[in-house]
């Protein structure tokens, strides 16, 4: 038998063994509230700050954090970039690799195509169909020869290049040379690695019916018989050069001493009749801003920050004599001008300056924002139909710097085509005004009602 307890040593026992045993509950009933072990919680948070400080060193050590996929799928490097960049390279490489499988597969549908049409051809012959006629890309007959050369694409030796986006180069031909086909096929006929015809103004004519650029030819252009070396620069800026310099056969005069004469005799219906005549009016072009319609060169250069015009160019420049006098003030322009009964492009290099033979209908050989200034006097006038001179503004508006400042010099027009047509224009093109003057041009009576335009616009710096 067991002996009984004592009353209130049983209550303080439960007591003891409640706490012993966690406390299910208190003397009132009531569950006691659980203390968390602290060496417990504080193994718990240095174990999280070693796990911590072990992952940002992972991280940051330059190791790449990749996520397993599929071997098809792009591995994705979030701090590597060298990886990241050899990724981008393979990925560049296959997508040429596939543009070189789509050229290779075209050029086998265009052999099967050729073969496919081969048989037909031949069924149609056993059965006495007619044959249809033969398309040369517009053409009248098959091309030949060297003319098949100039107007066909080539094929790339070693396949698709990926700055072409082909395989194959294209010749760079005038969409109008197309126009003129018999011409053409003439001015393709010569002898290979002989000497070429003596047809400048043949090509010439070819150039101004549109057909421009002309193909390239090979064969090699005829030098003139004791050429003479040019006069050193400074001197050759005001200098006419040696007869022997040119061959004069393709021009009306046959030295230059006719060539200045031009302008001291009257009549005759010449381009630029006194531009060769280099101590006359040529010599006395642009000096002086004298209130008139036209402006002086340092003017202009005034006009603008010093030494910020450096490079430009001249449209329908003649001789080059703008040119010249810009290369004095150490600004270097390119002239453009066509041989038109007269070597001027012969002229302009003998003076150590830049020819560019190139007509009013081409796109400006330049890229965008390049040229401090370009310049032009009587080549753009009322004789250019509106929507190629429009063109032609935009185009000078394109290769002109933020900043840069075109010449409009001695612009013709009847009084109301000025403010009706032209004022317009240019404001469309969106140039700036630095000066604008107009004027009449009185010589050859009021009635005529004849005005000339001298403008200098600046392309906005934004």
């Amino acid at each position: 038998m067991y002996a009984p307890k004592h009353r209130g040593h049983s209550s303080q026992q439960q007591r003891v063994d409640a706490a012993a045993m966690g406390g299910a509950a208190d003397g009132h009933g009531h569950r006691p509230t659980a203390r968390p072990a602290p060496r417990r919680a504080k193994l718990k948070i240095l174990l999280l700050v070693i796990a911590t400080n072990i992952v940002s060193v992972y991280l940051f050590s330059g190791a790449s954090l990749s996520v397993h996929l599929p071997a098809s799928a792009p591995r994705i490097h979030l701090w590597d970039s060298a990886a990241l960049l050899r990724d981008l390279n393979g990925t560049r490489a296959a997508l040429a690799g596939a543009r070189a499988e789509l050229a290779a597969l075209r050029a086998q549908c265009n052999t099967s195509s050729l073969l496919l049409e081969s048989v037909l051809a031949g069924l149609g012959d056993v059965h006495g169909d007619t044959p249809p006629a033969q398309d040369f890309g517009g053409w009248p007959e098959e091309p030949k020869g060297e003319l098949k050369l100039a107007i066909e694409p080539h094929r790339l030796p070693l396949g698709f290049h990926a700055n072409f986006g082909t395989d194959e180069l294209f010749p760079g031909l005038g969409f109008a040379c197309r126009n003129f086909q018999d011409e053409l096929a003439q001015y393709m006929t010569y002898n290979v690695s002989a000497q070429c015809p003596d047809d400048d103004a043949f090509a010439l004519q070819l150039m101004l019916k549109g057909c421009e650029p002309l193909p390239r030819r090979r064969c090699r252009p005829r030098s003139p018989a004791r050429y003479a070396e040019p006069a050193p620069l400074p001197r050759s800026l005001w200098s006419i050069p040696p007869d022997t310099t040119v061959r004069w056969a393709p021009y009306t005069c046959k030295n230059y001493t006719c060539l200045v004469e031009r302008a001291r005799t009257r009549g005759g219906s010449y381009f630029c009749k006194d531009c060769f005549d280099l101590e006359g009016k040529e010599r006395r072009r642009w000096l002086i801003d004298n209130g008139g319609p036209g402006f002086s060169i340092d003017s202009v250069l005034r006009s603008r920050p010093p030494g910020t015009v450096r490079i430009g160019l001249d449209i329908g420049g003649g001789t080059g004599t703008f040119a010249a006098r810009m290369r004095e003030r150490d600004v270097t322009v390119v002239t453009t001008t066509l041989d038109l009964d007269a070597p001027f492009n012969r002229f302009v290099a003998s003076r150590g300056l830049v020819p560019l033979q190139l007509s009013l209908m081409q796109r400006l050989p330049f890229a965008d924002g390049v040229l401090d200034i370009v310049h032009t006097m009587n080549a753009l006038s009322n004789w250019v139909p509106n929507a190629v001179l429009e063109s032609a503004l935009f185009d000078i508006y394109r290769v002109l710097r933020p900043g840069g400042v075109f010449w409009l010099d001695h612009f013709f027009c009847l009084g109301p085509q000025l403010n009706g047509t032209y004022v317009p224009m240019v404001d469309r093109v969106g140039f700036r005004r630095l000066r604008w003057k107009a004027g009449r041009k009185l010589d050859l009576g009021a009635e005529r009602n004849e005005w000339y335009l001298s403008a200098l616009l600046e392309k906005p710096m934004t």
